[in-house]
């Protein structure tokens, strides 16, 4: 996969993927306030547009700063959404690896694969950085697509905010963490 600059459009075998622009806003929370992608953590599903204008603002701010981000996903053969992902630095320094795929294209891989070229760009833009995927226990599909990606599970535990006091959260990470490291991030 070529080193694009990080607002170039990157593509893999399906997908063309952009950094999020001010422009997906309306796609975004179309997606982000779908309760069938928050079945796991329905308090997370956006209830107003401004909620996903704030997340779209510090998801561009990631790319300024740091190279690296979120990026909306579209099918390269016709331009159709297909969600968005990519990774993010955490303030106690780790990438996030984050996907969320709209129902319509969950199931077909498209997480893996934006999973991949994430996984990709983190390795050589910040390679000295871990990458992490948090999620909740009962997310088998986030789970699962982890897994595929080759991280493995480093910690488990109590969810701490999760409004749902029996919510279970899994960390996985491409590399061990240390015990420091992993009490901050699971903190946060």
């Amino acid at each position: 996969m070529p080193d694009a600059s990080p607002l170039s459009p990157l593509t893999t075998d399906r997908l063309v993927l952009t950094a999020v622009e001010p422009s997906d806003v309306d796609e975004l929370y179309a997606l982000h306030a779908d309760p069938r992608v928050w079945t796991h953590f329905p308090s997370g599903r956006h209830t107003e547009r401004t909620q996903t204008e704030r997340d779209v603002a510090a998801y561009r701010a990631d790319w300024d700063r740091d190279g690296v981000g979120y990026w909306t996903a579209r099918q390269r053969d016709d331009g159709a959404f297909v969600g968005v992902g990519g990774v993010r630095l955490r303030p106690p320094g780790v990438l996030n690896l984050y996907y969320r795929v709209d129902p319509s294209h969950q199931g077909l891989g498209f997480a893996t694969e934006l999973g991949r070229a994430a996984l990709d760009v983190a390795r050589r833009r910040l390679p000295d950085v871990p990458v992490t995927a948090y999620l909740l226990e009962h997310n088998h599909a986030s789970r699962a697509t982890a897994e595929r990606l080759g991280l493995e599970l480093v910690w488990r535990g109590p969810d701490a905010g999760n409004p749902d006091p029996e919510a279970v959260r899994l960390v996985y990470a491409d590399r061990p963490l240390g015990a420091e490291l992993l009490a901050l991030l699971v903190r946060t």
